[in-house]
């Protein structure tokens, strides 16, 4: 046995100075040999491999991010031998939202693109170096369904990696924690779509005629994210369905007790993020977390914003759009101006905080939504069945897809 592990051990260490195909030769030959002596040996032998592999310069290999490397600027390059890094069908977890491929999309070409920084570029998404990373740890994206989507896709890039009795999903309200178990560790998404408190907070029952916040209220949310390794936020959208948002001072479960007033929708933003960078500053440990905020997710609601066609939207959309610098009436530059202040002013208060400018790379991207690719939830009427654009989703995405580039620009900052 001793002789089989010396022998075992010795080629492993040769690994860099042999040719590809001797070790492979050699080692499948001491394989069969361990085989015989039995399968405690082949455990041996398992464990032995495994041990190896997690030595190897790749497997944690840190990334550099000069001056000269701005991951967000850069185009889309066609790649379909190594794109995508999952198979819909295999991720274990997968929501009927965004399956797109599952609810008949047929041209999957949206799967195969990948992003190209211009000076640099992305490392190769490793799961278990993730998984290493987040032993014994939290990484937690707070926000709304497009934060979801995201934590979806990180969910899909690493399960394929963990064996089946060694991970689970399960909800608890608010809360859906992916628990890889060998690792002790949890990937996990709250839903706070607004980040401060309002009557959208129920992630079943959220929508209403009248959004309200309370611009100054973050512990009932933060209380479920304080001691996180890893923080990543978003909120956008749903700040911009109307000019104007209800702030109340006072308390949800005192509603009749409380102060309202309408205010402008940006002014709202800004006072809400104040809250959450007042939080950031005083409760989260500034030697542990790793905090992060993903900037505006785009939509493509509007034909004639990419061309000619004055009616339509991202349905039946098959390729990016190719026009240099492109931004539709959704990206809010002001918004961005408003986050980009505060995270500023974050910084300046020892809490560093950085921004995932997923926008302008996203923007490109028409193709990549559901559109009429996923689930109803509620049944479309005949007008609907009639005029597919009019119940496309072009505000989330397919996965794979779009989002996995996300998470990729993530790891790259993770392991900076």
């Amino acid at each position: 046995m001793a002789k089989v592990y010396n022998l075992v051990s010795g080629i492993l260490g040769l690994k860099n100075r042999m040719h590809s195909l001797t070790i492979i030769l050699v080692a499948t030959f001491i394989v069969l040999i361990v085989y015989m002596e039995g399968k405690s040996t082949w455990i041996v032998f398992e464990e032995i491999l495994t041990t190896s592999t997690m030595t190897l310069k790749d497997y944690s290999e840190s990334v550099s991010l000069t001056s000269s490397c701005d991951l967000f600027s850069g185009k889309w390059v066609y790649d379909n031998s190594t794109y995508p890094l999952y198979s819909e069908k295999q991720c274990s977890f997968m929501f009927d939202e965004v399956a797109c491929e599952k609810f008949g999309r047929k041209d999957l070409s949206y799967q195969n693109w990948r992003w190209q920084p211009n000076q640099c570029d992305l490392p190769r998404f490793n799961a278990k170096a993730l998984l290493e990373r987040l032993r014994g740890k939290r990484m937690v994206y707070v926000g709304d369904s497009l934060n979801r989507n995201q934590w979806l896709s990180i969910v899909c890039l690493v399960e394929s990696v963990i064996p089946s009795a060694l991970k689970s999903v399960h909800d608890t309200g608010s809360l859906r924690i992916f628990n890889a178990i060998e690792y002790n560790a949890t990937i996990e998404f709250y839903w706070a779509p607004l980040l401060v408190e309002s009557n959208s907070d129920d992630p079943a029952t959220h929508r209403w005629p009248e959004r309200i916040v309370r611009a100054q209220g973050i512990e009932k949310h933060a209380i479920h994210w304080m001691d996180a390794d890893i923080l990543v936020f978003n909120s956008y959208l749903w700040w911009r369905s109307r000019p104007k948002m209800k702030v109340l001072w006072g308390s949800f479960e005192h509603p009749n007790e409380g102060t309202y007033k309408e205010v402008e929708m940006l002014r709202s933003y800004e006072m809400s993020l104040k809250t959450w960078s007042d939080w950031l500053e005083i409760h989260v440990n500034h030697t542990k977390t790793e905090l992060f905020f993903v900037s505006m997710s785009p939509t493509h609601s509007w034909a004639e914003e990419w061309s000619m066609n004055k009616e339509g939207n991202c349905y039946n959309q098959t390729k990016p759009i190719s026009r240099k610098n492109y931004k539709g009436r959704d990206s809010d530059p002001e918004m961005m101006n408003v986050l980009e202040k505060t995270v500023d002013e974050l910084k300046v208060r020892g809490v560093n905080v950085k921004i995932l400018n997923i926008t302008q790379l996203s923007e490109y991207r028409k193709e990549g939504h559901p559109s009429t690719h996923r689930k109803q939830w509620v049944p479309l009427t005949q007008e609907q069945i009639s005029n597919p654009t009019s119940y496309s989703d072009c505000i989330h995405w397919c996965l794979p897809g779009i989002p996995d580039t996300w998470n990729e620009l993530l790891y790259a900052y993770i392991f900076s």
